[in-house]
C-alpha cells in the first residue's frame, strides 16, 4: 500500500510527509508518538487562579468571533459545566464554529482565570471525554500538524502488513503482545494499561533488534584467525618487575586481559579505557612488548603530533633495547624514506606515529599489534586502513573517556572492554572548586600563588573570537586581562582550533619547556598532553561543557605529587557543576553526566544513528536492554536461530551491521 492509495491525502501532504522521512505506509505505522497527552477531567471543587482545566459542559449561546485581521480571530460563548457557567475565549477556531452548536456538548482544555470566572481554551474538543482520553503526539512541521499525521495514521492501521522481529519463545516468555496489536494501541490508545504493554513490546523489539546486530558484529570480529605467539607470561611478569614504578590492581588485570587475547588463536577486538592518568599508555606498551617477543611489528597511532612524540619518548625510556621510530607528517622527505625502509624491511620493530601510519606509501614487514589511542578521534575507515595493513593484526583500542556501563553495552558491545578505575600510587586528587564571576578576584588571587611557586596555568575560553550574541570569556580578550593581571611577572600564550597544527605544536612545546606559565586556551589542549609542572586549570563559563568534557579537561592537571586545583567559574547550573567537586573519578562522573545528557552526548557530539531509538532510552530502559542482549546471544546459539522462518531476521541483522 502506497501514501497515494490512502484515501483524503493529496501530493501536497504526501510531500509535507516525504520532509518528515515518511515515504511510504511502512514508515507511515512506524513513526511513533514521542510523547502522549493525557486529558483527564479536572476536579472542579479545587480550582485556583491559573491552573490547567480540562472540562465538559453544554454550550449555551451561539459562539461569537471576532477577526482582528485575516491571520487573526477569537472566538468565545458560554459553557455550562454543570456545576457553574463560564467564559470560553479560544483563538484561531473560528472554522470551528458551525459545530458548536447551542446544547451541544464539548470538552473545553485551557486554563482557568478564576477572577473573571472565565478559561482561555487551547484546545476544544467535541463530546464529552468520559473517562481518561490519551492523544498521541508527533513530531510535526508548521505545514503538517500532530493531529492530522494521527488521522492519517489511523486510517491505515490493521491494512499494513508488518514483520515481528522477535522470536517465539521469547514472544512467550515475556507474553508479549502481538506487534500488530502493539502498533494500533500506540497510536490509538484507549487506556493506559494497553498503552504500557504495547510500549513494552514495540521497545523490546528495538532493543532486541540492536543487542543481536551487536553480538552479530562481535562474533563476526571474533574469527579463529589470530596470529600465533608463543611467549610465557613468566617473561611478561619480568619486564613489569623491571618498570621503575609498581603497576596498579587495574593496570595488572588488563595486562592479563591483553595477553589472554594475544596468544589465543583469536583476534582481539578490545577497548582499553580508563581515567585520564590511570597508566593506559604503560598497559599498551607492554602489548607491544608481547607483540614484539613473538617476533611482530607493532604500530601504535596518537590523534596529534604532540601526543605521538610524547608516546615514542616514553616507550624508549621504559623499553631502549627495542628499536622504536617514530612516524609524523612533520618528517622531512630524507627522514620519511629511511624510516620507510626501516619499517618495509622489519628492522623497525615498534612504529609510534599520527595518521601517517595509514598512508598509502607505508608498508609494513610483519604488523601483528594495532593499537589507536583515543580512539573515538579516529573514523571507522582510519582505522581500518591501519587494521587492514597487517594480515590479521590484533586491535586494541584505548580512551580516556571512562564510558558508563549502559553506553558501553550499546557502543562498544561487539569488543571486549578492560576498564583502569585505581590511579597510580602518588597522584594526589584534583582539588576542584565551583566559583562564580563576583568572586574572579579570588581565583586570580589563587592563580597568583601557582605563578609564585613556579607552576604553571591552562586557562580555557569556550570561544575563540568575541561574538556579539553570547557574551561568553573568549581567548583574546581573556589574554588582555591575564596580561594586566600577571604579564609582568610571567609569560601568557594562547592557542586555539583556527591556529594551524605546526602554530598550536610550537605553542604546546613552548608551554611544556615552561617557556609559557599561563596558557590560554579553548578545549584543544590534547587528552593525554603531559606537562608535569601544570598545577591549576581556570575554566570559564564551564555551564557551558558536559561533566565529562570538564574532567577531561581537569585531567590535564595533576600529573605530579603536587598539590593541584581546577576552578570551575560559571554563574550558571552550579549544582550540576558540584558533581565535580565531589569526585575525581571519571567512571562516576560519566555516569553522572549520562544521567543529565543521555548517551548520545557523552563524548560531545552524537556518536551513532543506531542510539537513536524511536522508543527506546539505554539511560531509561536499561532492565530491558540487558534482557534484549541475554536473549538475542541465546537466540544466536540456538536451533531456533536457524530455522528457516527467521532468515528475515538474520537478513535484518546483517544488513544493519553492514556486513553483507
Amino acid at each position: 500500500m502506497n501514501l497515494e492509495d490512502i484515501k483524503g491525502i493529496g501530493n501536497t501532504t504526501i510531500k509535507y510527509l516525504n520532509e518528515l522521512g515518511i515515504y511510504n505506509t511502512l514508515d507511515l505505522i512506524n513513526y511513533y508518538p514521542f510523547r502522549y497527552e493525557i486529558i483527564e477531567n479536572t476536579d472542579l471543587n479545587n480550582l485556583n487562579d491559573g491552573d490547567k482545566i480540562v472540562v465538559g459542559g453544554i454550550i449555551e449561546n451561539v459562539p461569537n468571533v471576532v477577526h482582528f485581521n485575516r491571520k487573526l480571530n477569537k472566538m468565545s460563548f458560554h459553557l455550562n459545566t454543570g456545576k457553574f457557567v463560564t467564559n470560553i475565549t479560544i483563538f484561531n477556531r473560528a472554522f470551528l464554529k458551525d459545530k458548536l452548536n447551542v446544547g451541544s456538548s464539548v470538552t473545553i482544555i485551557g486554563k482557568y482565570d478564576k477572577k473573571h470566572n472565565s478559561i482561555t481554551a487551547s484546545d476544544i474538543k467535541l463530546g464529552l471525554i468520559e473517562e481518561t482520553l490519551i492523544v498521541p503526539i508527533y513530531h510535526s512541521s508548521f505545514k503538517i500538524s500532530s493531529s492530522k499525521i494521527s488521522k492519517i495514521i489511523r486510517s491505515v492501521l490493521g491494512k499494513v502488513k508488518t514483520l515481528d522481529y522477535i522470536p517465539k519463545s521469547i514472544t512467550e516468555k515475556y507474553r508479549f503482545i502481538p506487534k500488530e496489536k502493539a502498533i494500533k494501541i500506540i497510536h490509538d490508545p484507549k487506556n493506559k494499561t494497553d498503552l504500557k504493554k504495547a510500549l513494552a513490546r514495540l521497545k523490546y523489539e528495538e532493543l532486541f533488534m540492536f543487542m543481536l546486530k551487536i553480538s552479530y558484529l562481535k562474533n563476526a570480529k571474533r574469527k579463529n584467525d589470530g596470529l600465533t605467539r608463543n611467549v610465557s607470561y613468566e617473561e611478561v611478569l619480568k619486564v613489569i618487575n623491571n618498570l621503575p614504578f609498581e603497576l596498579t590492581k587495574d593496570q595488572l588485570k588488563s595486562v592479563k586481559d591483553i595477553y589472554d587475547d594475544l596468544i589465543s588463536s583469536y583476534r582481539m577486538n578490545r577497548l582499553l579505557q580508563g581515567d585520564v592518568g590511570s597508566g593506559k599508555t604503560v598497559v599498551s606498551f607492554i602489548a607491544l612488548y608481547i607483540n614484539y617477543l613473538a617476533g611482530y611489528q607493532g604500530a601504535l597511532m596518537a590523534p596529534t603530533e604532540i601526543l605521538a612524540q610524547q608516546h615514542f619518548q616514553n616507550f624508549q625510556k621504559l623499553f631502549p633495547n627495542i628499536n622504536a621510530i617514530l612516524l609524523t607528517g612533520k618528517l622531512k622527505a630524507k627522514e620519511r624514506k629511511e624510516v620507510k625502509a626501516l619499517i618495509e624491511s622489519g628492522k623497525a620493530n615498534i612504529i609510534i606515529g599520527t595518521h601517517a601510519l595509514i598512508s598509502e606509501d607505508i608498508t609494513y614487514s610483519n604488523l601483528g599489534l594495532v593499537i589507536t589511542d583515543e580512539q573515538h578521534r579516529f573514523g571507522v575507515t582510519q582505522r581500518g586502513n591501519l587494521k587492514n595493513k597487517g594480515i590479521t593484526p590484533d586491535i586494541l583500542y584505548m580512551s580516556a573517556t571512562p564510558i558508563p556501563r549502559t553506553y558501553a553495552l550499546t557502543l562498544y558491545g561487539d569488543m571486549d572492554i578492560s576498564s583502569i578505575r585505581t590511579m597510580p600510587n602518588g597522584r594526589k586528587p584534583v582539588k576542584t572548586y565551583v566559583k562564580t564571576n563576583k568572586e574572579i578576584k579570588d581565583v586570580l588571587y589563587m592563580m597568583l600563588d601557582q605563578i609564585k611557586a613556579n607552576h604553571q596555568i591552562y586557562v580555557i575560553a569556550p570561544l575563540i573570537e568575541e561574538s556579539d550574541k553570547i557574551d561568553l570569556e573568549d581567548v583574546y580578550k581573556l589574554e588582555e586581562k591575564m596580561q594586566k593581571a600577571f604579564g609582568k611577572i610571567c609569560h601568557v600564550g594562547i592557542m586555539h582550533g583556527k591556529m594551524s597544527a605546526k602554530e598550536k605544536d610550537e605553542v604546546m612545546n613552548e608551554f611544556k619547556q615552561n617557556k609559557i606559565q599561563i596558557l590560554i586556551s579553548t578545549t584543544v589542549i590534547e587528552v593525554g598532553v603531559d606537562v608535569a609542572n601544570a598545577t591549576m586549570i581556570v575554566i570559564f563559563d564551564s555551564y557551558r561543557f558536559g561533566l565529562s568534557a570538564l574532567h577531561q579537561l581537569r585531567g590535564r592537571v595533576g600529573r605530579n605529587d603536587l598539590d593541584s586545583y581546577c576552578i570551575l567559574i560559571s554563574d550558571k547550573e552550579t549544582k550540576r557543576l558540584e558533581v565535580l567537586t565531589k569526585t575525581t573519578d571519571g567512571f562516576k562522573v560519566s555516569e553522572e553526566d549520562f544521567k543529565l545528557r543521555g548517551g548520545g552526548d557523552i563524548f560531545g557530539v552524537r556518536q551513532s544513528g543506531d542510539m537513536n531509538f524511536k522508543l527506546a532510552d539505554i539511560k531509561n530502559d536499561y532492565d530491558l536492554l540487558l534482557k534484549a542482549k541475554e536473549d538475542g546471544e541465546n537466540f544466536m546459539k540456538s536451533k531456533e536461530y536457524n530455522n528457516p522462518k527467521y532468515d528475515f531476521i538474520k537478513k535484518q541483522t546483517i544488513q544493519s551491521a553492514n556486513l553483507d
